[in-house]
């Protein structure tokens, strides 16, 4: 462990191990260059710890552990592999509150966030640890009849998971957890910005008995040449990527010339619809989930409103005063609501894209602008009425507390605006009528669609998107399947 913690970690070391160094081979260990990275609280600016920044050297004996643990791995029994996941799932209920505070100091989320995240992030380990014992190949006979048609599923191979900062316990183990429940061994590169929560959960499967490596975590500030290293080595086989479309596209391109496996979930443009025979009080209260979940630093989040024209102004209403109370401060206090922004550039993006549309029109009911001084990366929880068809805010993701509404008449208007982007992922519809909802639903084109509800996250269920929203999907059976070849054999007897 780095000697360079901050305080206000400790109340997280009594029960939690939290490494800063690369774990390779079941050891951890500083890179071979013994440089380091600083991990910030984005609610002061102060440096939590530093983690050790892995180079190509590090990339390529994570490989090679990878590489050496795979076969025992591929052969342990699903059983034994199972039971290995729930231990962790309940290592991680044990721990929930210290990983809940580690959350909130390096992400900035607040600690009701964080202890949703934690709950959320342990239950893969649980779906997947009940899954993999249930996956079944099948036997048939031929429709001619010459011969049967045996059909299993196999480890897909070494694979490397690539996680953002706005989720850093969830999105680890979304992905972890089906790889080591198909037999697949993995590198784990996490976002430097939120390292410690991965570093984390990976020292409690190590705590759980995890086979040295089995599971190998690389932090690096130099992304593109490490993990590049490791793609374009021959043993790897698969990519599990979450982040932005933009930096999901750059490593498509890589991964095409390995013809890797890639399972890829990239950004969002999440409409929230309105209509006029909904029940407006959920519809706010579905808002805020959509919203303000982790201060709309989620790819799931509501980034453009249309409301029918007779509930506009009384959903506005509602809105406003709803996130006009939300309490603004940093996530490790228990009293705040909405923690800072992930960083200064953050909040940068967040109001160049609001000042985009005031000056095309839009007005602001309530905040607006950044503030103007004080520590920690914050932006207030912001509504905007009157909002063009041009502005930037509803064409890219805004990654913030910011809520644009744009009034509309007619259902016909309303899907042409909902399915005019690039992206898919997911949708949000309030209506009073279940049929209406379920039409609607099947025209917007998006991979999950919230109908009456402002969450749709569940492992059990099939999450991803289409369009430029990413590749595959991750939780539910499908997930596992994701890190798995199907093998046919053809026999007779």
């Amino acid at each position: 462990m780095s000697l360079r913690m901050h305080e206000s970690v400790r109340p997280v070391l009594d029960r939690l191990d939290v490494p800063t160094d690369l774990l390779v081979a079941g050891a951890w260990r500083g890179g071979h260059d013994g440089g380091r990275i600083d991990v910030r609280d984005p609610a002061t600016g102060e440096v939590l710890a530093s983690v050790a920044d892995a180079g190509v050297p590090d990339a390529q004996d994570a490989v090679d552990a990878a590489a050496a643990a795979a076969a025992g791995w591929a052969a342990t029994a699903p059983r034994a592999r199972a039971e290995l996941l729930l231990r962790v799932h309940t290592l991680m209920h044990e721990r929930s509150e210290e990983l809940a505070l580690l959350i909130s100091l390096e992400n900035g989320k607040s600690l009701a966030d964080a202890r949703s995240e934690v709950a959320y992030a342990a239950e893969f380990f649980r779906w997947y640890g009940e899954e993999v014992v249930r996956l079944r190949g099948q036997v048939g006979l031929s429709p001619g009849g010459g011969n049967r048609l045996v059909v299993t599923h196999r480890p897909v191979g070494i694979s490397v998971l690539i996680t953002p900062w706005n989720f850093p316990a969830a999105m680890a183990t979304r992905k972890i957890a089906p790889a080591l429940a198909a037999g697949c061994t993995a590198i784990l590169k996490p976002a430097t910005e939120t390292p410690l929560t991965a570093l984390a959960v990976a020292a409690l499967l190590q705590e759980a008995g995890l086979p040295d490596g089995v599971l190998n975590v690389l932090t690096t500030r130099r992304p593109g040449p490490v993990i590049e290293a490791v793609l374009t080595d021959p043993r790897t086989r698969m990519l599990s990527f979450t982040g932005s479309t933009e930096i999901g596209r750059r490593l498509l391109r890589t991964a095409a010339d390995q013809v890797l496996k890639c399972g890829m979930e990239l950004g969002g443009n999440a409409p929230f619809v309105v209509l006029a025979d909904a029940d407006v009080d959920a519809a706010v209260e579905g808002a805020m989930v959509a919203k303000m979940r982790n201060g709309g630093q989620a790819c799931t989040a509501a980034n453009r409103f249309f409301v029918q024209a007779p509930v506009h102004d009384t959903f506005v209403e509602g809105l406003v005063a709803r996130m006009a109370a939300v309490r603004v401060g940093p996530g490790s206090d228990e009293r705040t609501q909405c923690g800072p922004l992930i960083n200064d550039d953050a909040v940068r993006k967040v109001d160049e894209l609001v000042q985009d549309a005031l000056a095309r029109g839009a007005r602001a009911v309530l905040g607006g602008a950044r503030p103007e001084d004080g520590p920690g990366s914050y932006y207030p929880p912001t509504v905007l009425v009157d909002v063009p068809a041009d502005a930037r805010l509803l064409h890219e993701e805004i990654f913030g507390p910011v809520a644009p509404v744009v009034r509309f008449e007619r259902e016909e208007e309303m899907l042409t605006m909902v399915n005019d982007t690039e992206y898919g992922l997911v949708s949000y519809l309030y209506t009073g009528e279940l049929g209406r909802g379920l039409r609607l639903a099947e025209s917007i084109d998006s991979g999950m669609v919230g109908l009456n509800r402002g969450l749709v996250s569940d492992p059990a269920a099939p999450f991803g998107g289409t369009k430029q929203s990413g590749l595959g999907r991750e939780g539910s059976t499908e997930g596992l399947l994701e890190f798995m070849e199907t093998q046919y054999v053809a026999t007779s007897w």
